[in-house]
């Protein structure tokens, strides 16, 4: 079964003001790309196509000025407007009808992964069709995440929120695989004291089926968090550095899309001059 994917790009950005008092803080650019890029090409390498953007509807018209239905980097986008934000399983209730009866992967559109073999690592989790598979950092500061402990043999023993006293440093990334049941088990969660419903609440309903599955993404691996000015900037010199070392594009849609078959010469061509005078319009001439 095919899976389908969803952005959830809501939220406030209150950590980002007065940057994000007039825009969706996933249109900020990291380097030289809207931040959404980063999360969508996430999805694309796992293999999907068939997309949902979550966001607040004041924000729906800018969206599609920049994605439109998705066809140019051959995807199918849904937009789907959250009036107030509720928590992340909220997105698999407002999504009920675009992911149907299919297995989904939800990613935080503020989330940046980038690592050799990553591609690997999501097409194989893509694969999967039972349970939920979840994908874990090591942190610094793990009181300030969802924080996993695993047994000597990698299974997951416990599941904190932001901990006072962690039992591990690994981190809940913002990429979660499920598999079809998870509708009904995010709508028969509670919300908690901070009146969300909470990530962690349906990963301990896979976690007591025992069907979590934890990958630890090593020490080759990065995983941006970009909420706050401090780690928005950061992720620009990180994409920046790297991108005029390699001379090689980052979360490129229309470069992942031609080399996966889902679009031809025609359409880059196309990106080509509607990019032209840019260094990412530069970057796609040498594609074809």
């Amino acid at each position: 079964m095919n899976k389908k994917g969803i952005i959830l790009a809501g939220g406030t950005g209150s950590r980002l003001y007065p940057l994000t008092i007039s825009s969706n803080k996933h249109l900020l650019p990291i380097y030289d790309k809207p931040m959404i890029f980063y999360s969508l090409s996430t999805l694309m390498i796992a293999g999907i196509k068939e997309i949902a953007l979550i966001t607040s509807p004041k924000f729906m018209d800018s969206y599609k000025a920049l994605l439109g239905d998705g066809s140019e980097f051959g995807l199918e986008i849904t937009m789907i407007a959250q009036e107030t934000p509720k928590g992340l399983p909220d997105a698999f209730i407002l999504g009920e009808k675009f992911i149907g009866n299919s297995e989904v992967v939800l990613i935080l559109g503020d989330n940046l992964f980038f690592g050799h073999g990553l591609s690997d690592l999501l097409l194989s989790a893509s694969k999967k069709s039972d349970g939920s598979n979840i994908f874990l950092h090591h942190v610094e500061k793990p009181t300030q995440y969802g924080v996993i402990e695993l047994s000597d043999k990698g299974n997951v023993l416990s599941i904190e929120e932001k901990p006072e006293f962690p039992k591990s440093n690994l981190a809940i990334t913002g990429l979660y695989f499920f598999d079809s049941e998870v509708v009904g088990y995010a709508k028969h969660l509670s919300p908690s004291s901070r009146n969300e419903l909470e990530i962690v609440d349906l990963l301990k309903i896979y976690q007591a089926k025992g069907k979590l599955n934890p990958t630890t993404l090593g020490r080759g691996f990065a995983w941006l968090d970009t909420g706050t000015p401090e780690t928005l900037m950061n992720a620009s010199h990180f994409i920046s550095t790297l991108e005029k070392r390699q001379g090689l594009k980052i979360a490129c849609l229309e470069e992942i899309a031609f080399q996966k078959g889902w679009i031809d010469s025609s359409k880059i061509e196309k990106a080509c001059k509607k990019y032209s005078g840019s260094s990412y319009g530069s970057y796609l001439e040498t594609l074809i």
